[in-house]
């Protein structure tokens, strides 16, 4: 057994994300070997908050197949892409839009346990609520009663800090305002709202900033996509033609301004009835959402189900993704976080100074 044979057994591994070998991707960093001892090092594209598992188990069973008797240890580090940040949010490494063309679709509530779900593999993250019109994240993590921490740095410039629940930092124009207070603003008004949050907000270091934008294609979204290096978009639709004709409208607008879509999230697909499982009711139609990813050939990320226990966890103050008893309307939260992760790592491998041309 020598690194040069566990090198050639690792190169062949697959990372089922981005569909390239680890030899394709120079992903193998070193293979260090004493006795029937093997370390493993690997650089992989993050996040890795899936993929490091994955990668652990291939590795050590190829490595095992060959060698049964080796002790096999695989250390994953993250490899640093080349997006520059401003300086407010430096250490947030995947920024994420939360985008709908239309209200009504489920779009904070997606938001929210999408950032949940995140924070819940174990990733660090924060939530933007920049639905200056109608904040909702506050209530959504049980956070009415707090408002906007803030203070002075030394340069006498006010800063504030994101209140957090459930391992998400949440910042929002609602921790500003009073909690009946009509938000009566025009574009620049919106714009600059919308700035302080982004800009004299500390986040920190974060795997995901998710920011939860109003509805529409308007004032808020186009100074999101003109001042931050976006790693991508994620439209949220529910199934009816109503919806899907203001989606088009939303995947157009990203296009317009070079932000990756990355992908679509059909909201209230159907309905199971809790005393008849084997029932499944399409109250707003079918396989729309699917249809117009297909259209603009973006991914289709998946489709979750209506339930109420997600609205009563909505207005509880508690993500529904995190009860223990979520069951397959959390794993539907889960599987689409999962997959939102795959095409930020497809994003990133694309954006490193020797681009891969991840497809997707």
């Amino acid at each position: 057994m020598n690194s040069a044979d566990i090198e050639r057994l690792l190169h062949a591994i697959v990372d089922t994300d981005l569909g390239k070998t680890l030899g394709q991707l120079g992903a193998v960093h070193s293979v260090e070997i004493a006795g029937d001892r093997v370390r493993v090092f690997l650089e992989a594209i993050g996040p890795l908050h899936w993929i490091a598992r994955r990668l652990d188990h291939d590795c050590k069973a190829a490595i095992l197949a060959n060698y049964p008797s080796a002790n096999v240890d695989v250390l994953v580090r993250e490899r640093t892409t080349d997006v520059k940040r401003s300086p407010a949010l430096a250490g947030v490494k995947n920024l994420i839009a939360v985008s709908s063309g239309k209200g009504g679709v489920g779009k904070s509530t997606m938001a929210a346990n999408l950032a949940a779900a995140l924070a819940q593999r174990g990733a660090s993250v924060g939530l933007l609520d920049a639905d200056i019109y109608g904040p909702s994240q506050p209530t959504m993590y049980g956070l009415t009663d707090q408002s906007m921490r803030a203070e002075k740095n030394a340069e006498g410039k006010v800063i504030g800090y994101p209140n957090e629940a459930y391992g998400v930092k949440v910042a929002s124009i609602g921790f500003v305002m009073q909690r009946d207070q009509a938000a009566i603003l025009r574009g620049p008004m919106l714009a600059g709202y919308f700035t302080m949050l982004v800009e004299q907000i500390v986040w920190g270091d974060l795997d995901f900033l998710i920011f939860d934008l109003p509805p529409g294609t308007g004032d808020v979204q186009l100074t999101l996509t003109q001042r931050i290096p976006l790693t991508g978009a994620v439209v949220i639709t529910t199934p009816q033609e109503i919806a899907l004709a203001d989606v088009r409208r939303s995947i157009q607008m990203f296009e317009k301004v070079n932000v990756k879509v990355l992908g679509v999230i059909e909201n209230m697909s159907y309905f199971i009835p809790p005393d008849m499982p084997e029932r499944k009711y399409h109250i707003f139609g079918e396989g729309g959402g699917q249809s117009v990813a297909e259209e603009y050939k973006v991914p289709f990320l998946g489709e979750v189900p209506i339930d109420v226990r997600v609205r009563e966890g909505a207005d509880a103050g508690f993500p529904f993704v995190l009860d223990p008893e979520s069951g397959s309307m959390g794993d539907a939260f889960r599987s689409v976080a999962e997959r939102i992760v795959q095409q930020v790592r497809i994003a990133n491998a694309n954006t490193l100074s020797s681009p891969l041309q991840i497809d997707l």
